[in-house]
């Protein structure tokens, strides 16, 4: 609202773990008007019982940390899915994985989660040129807009496809703490993006996750804090 408003909403996804209120995030989420949905990794953890592939163990210590990892981890889905009516499991089961429409006098725009290979593979800066190309075979988008990755992004593929990822709002991780979203703006058969930054309290969340007794509040709160991105890890 601060910058003018917007036609629509995009939400692309990862719209309940990790909060200490996620029944309440998702009525404000459904509220606001015009607004379309992208089913991101975590929402469909919560639905379908499955976890994250866990990635290969470095050395002996973290080893023997795996146990309390998978147990909080399990602990952080299943405190979740008991805050969540059956309303908002069935929300979250029915949204859809992408959003492709087309914008009169631009083009197509495809909206996924991560990219148009999963909810779980993410689009980088250093993401490869060819690695791009075999996501978008088939595709004929003109824009796509992801997430996933919590790090905003805007980078070309071949001159053709425009690849913007907005951030993210509830947990950045681009070693800045403040809210991230972008707006896209159709113009003239053109579309630019601008990229934003809310500063919010990021201590006040910390402690309502304390005050909730949410089972991650520890590993959240230390990503909020650090506002890093424990990539590859």
């Amino acid at each position: 609202e601060a910058q003018g408003g917007a036609d629509e909403t995009w939400v692309l996804g990862d719209l309940a773990v990790f909060c200490p209120y996620p029944g309440k995030v998702l009525e404000i989420l459904t509220a606001l008007p015009e607004a379309r949905f992208v089913q991101g990794n975590t929402d469909r953890y919560l639905v379908t019982g499955r976890r994250p592939p866990q990635v290969p163990v470095k050395d002996e210590s973290q080893w023997k940390r795996m146990p309390d990892f998978l147990s909080e981890r399990e602990a952080n889905f299943r405190w979740t899915v008991e805050q969540l009516k059956y309303k908002w499991y069935s929300f979250l089961r029915d949204v859809p994985v992408e959003v492709d429409i087309d914008v009169p006098g631009y083009g197509s725009v495809l909206a996924v989660h991560a990219s148009p290979l999963g909810d779980e593979v993410g689009i980088w800066e250093d993401t490869p040129d060819e690695e791009l190309r075999q996501m978008l075979a088939g595709r004929d988008a003109r824009l796509l807009v992801c997430g996933h990755t919590h790090f905003q992004l805007g980078r070309w593929l071949d001159d053709r496809v425009w690849i913007v990822n907005c951030g993210s709002v509830g947990l950045p991780l681009d070693g800045d703490q403040r809210a991230a979203y972008a707006i896209l703006a159709f113009e003239g058969g053109d579309c630019w993006a601008s990229f934003h930054r809310v500063e919010y309290d990021v201590g006040q969340v910390i402690a309502e996750l304390e005050a909730v007794a949410h089972p991650a509040a520890e590993w959240v709160g230390t990503r909020l804090r650090l506002a890093s991105h424990p990539r590859g890890g």
